[in-house]
């Protein structure tokens, strides 16, 4: 059949639809919402998994098979989600790519300078790497599994492999890394445009001392003039031309702070950089517990790899997998060309925020423009990235507290309900927490090590065991990452302690 199919939840308003056992005939296909291309009802079993050509088509033209009334009266529906559609447009490939990079490239990288000051520029660069490849290694496990089980979420996917209390843990975790994150853009924004304890904003530097040095209210302005327009829109290909330019402002950002280090290290103005690790001190020992974890933040954007997919025209694993690759090798780049230029720019005075050491005589010509455009760009492009985080947000909010809903797409009222509250939590978290190294390194050791690694390990290894098809060289990768994930997390969280600890004493 040249047919797709689009999921509807089975505690849905297809409940509502249910009619006595004598009354579901072939009648009630007629009934159904029909697109110009061919279309299909088919029913799918929800008993713990669903294997690969276990669906039940009751009313496919091209099937040879008949079904007659006692068979169909038999029929337990109850089991089976509705999932009934056409072929829509969906977004390509560049599409798919720009949203996932959106997903992974935000605020994260302007810690990535800081990181390199602790763990020195090989060894930062060799973390850099790995963490990029076991993501999309995990990223790919995870398309691979949600094919073959047709699942069409993160959550269902957890809860297909490791049961409801691991769904309902997984989407916690979600929001409270996305959640995280977002307030995080919100701080970076707010300390960039109005200044900090250590730093000179945007505004005071261009029009003097006025209502913008008010850092709160500079946020809630762009919160409703920028941020919520943005996060109304419905749909995931929506955002894709958005996704584009805020790629092509990382982009931006990148090339103007590698050009101006570039400069100045011909002109021999930069300190000498710290290669490797300092060992010698118990502060720069708790300082690299901290860090690896912020790592781990870098690459997280698993919870939208399934709307990404499920928007993909001309979907298939292979496909999805290519946008991973590609994604992925863009991660990299930015992300290191990022932490070299930013650290050897600042060395020991790079901030946890890059962004804000921005606001100093760089020692070129033309600095204060380059200061600007960089501080500029880098704030639209945080604009730009957060209706995408906010969607991921919105959709597991909405699945874990609304059970039993229509879906969220129709329920406009419902839509913008949480919309509107989110909104108002994110803001109001971002004017209670200091700075980005605090929320970075608190989410990294644990949301984040858990959505981008130990969750799709445990997927891999507990579904290949139910004829996944898992060759053995990737359980032992599984294993390794899972083992990794958990170590990296343990040694977070011990070294978060220790350093709340310290700064206490």
């Amino acid at each position: 059949m040249n047919t797709n199919y689009s999921a509807i939840p089975r505690t849905t308003f297809s409940e509502s639809q249910s009619q006595d056992d004598d009354d579901f005939d072939h009648n009630y296909a007629s009934k159904l919402p029909r697109s110009s291309e061919p279309t299909s009802l088919k029913l799918l079993p929800l008993n713990g998994y669903l294997k690969p050509g276990s669906s039940f088509d009751l009313y496919d033209d091209n099937d040879s098979r008949s079904y007659d009334h006692d068979e169909i009266d038999k029929f337990d529906v109850d089991n089976y989600p509705l999932i009934v559609g056409g072929i829509g447009k969906g977004s390509g490939l560049p599409g798919a790519v720009f949203n996932l990079t959106t997903s992974i490239i935000g605020a994260g990288i302007m810690a990535l300078p800081a990181t390199m000051k602790v763990l020195g520029l090989v060894l930062g660069f060799a973390l850099i790497v790995l963490m990029g490849v076991l993501s999309e290694i995990s990223v790919e496990l995870l398309v691979r599994f949600s094919v073959h089980y047709k699942v069409t979420s993160y959550g269902e996917i957890v809860q297909c492999a490791l049961g409801r209390s691991a769904r309902t843990l997984s989407e916690i975790c979600i929001i409270l890394n996305n959640a995280g994150i977002l307030v995080v853009y919100l701080i970076i924004i707010g300390d960039v445009m109005s200044g900090s304890a250590h730093h000179v904003g945007v505004f005071d530097q261009l029009m003097g001392s006025g209502a913008w040095d008010h850092r709160k209210l500079v946020i809630l302005v762009v919160v409703l003039v920028f941020l919520a327009p943005l996060c109304a829109l419905e749909k995931m290909d929506s955002l894709s031309l958005t996704s584009a330019a805020s790629v092509a402002l990382a982009v931006v950002f990148v090339m103007v702070s590698c050009a101006i280090a570039f400069v100045k290290l011909l002109e021999g103005k930069i300190e000498s950089p710290r290669m490797m690790p300092d060992f010698e001190s118990r502060k720069a020992i708790l300082d690299l517990l901290v860090v690896i974890p912020i790592m781990t933040n870098a690459y997280v954007c698993h919870f939208n790899v399934q709307p990404i997919y499920n928007e993909l025209k001309g979907r298939s694993p292979e496909k999805m997998n290519r946008v991973g690759r590609i994604t992925t090798f863009l991660c990299v780049v930015v992300y290191a060309f990022t932490a070299f230029s930013g650290y050897l720019l600042f060395g020991q005075n790079t901030e946890s925020d890059v962004l804000t050491n921005f606001d100093m005589d760089l020692g070129i010509p033309f600095s204060s423009t380059l200061n600007y455009v960089v501080r500029f760009g880098y704030i639209l492009h945080l604009v730009l990235v957060f209706p995408v985080i906010h969607f991921s947000l919105r959709q597991t909010v909405d699945a874990l507290v609304f059970k039993g809903a229509s879906p969220l797409s129709e329920s406009r009222k419902r839509f913008f309900g949480l919309t509107v509250v989110l909104l108002a939590l994110i803001y109001i978290g971002s004017t209670m927490i200091p700075n980005i190294w605090t929320a970075f390194k608190l989410t990294g050791a644990t949301t984040a090590v858990s959505l981008g690694f130990i969750f799709p390990s445990l997927i891999a290894l507990r579904l290949s065991r139910r004829g996944g098809d898992l060759s053995f060289g990737e359980k032992l990768l599984s294993w390794t990452m899972l083992l990794l994930a958990v170590i990296v997390s343990i040694a977070g969280v011990i070294g978060n302690i220790y350093s709340i600890n310290s700064q206490s004493e």
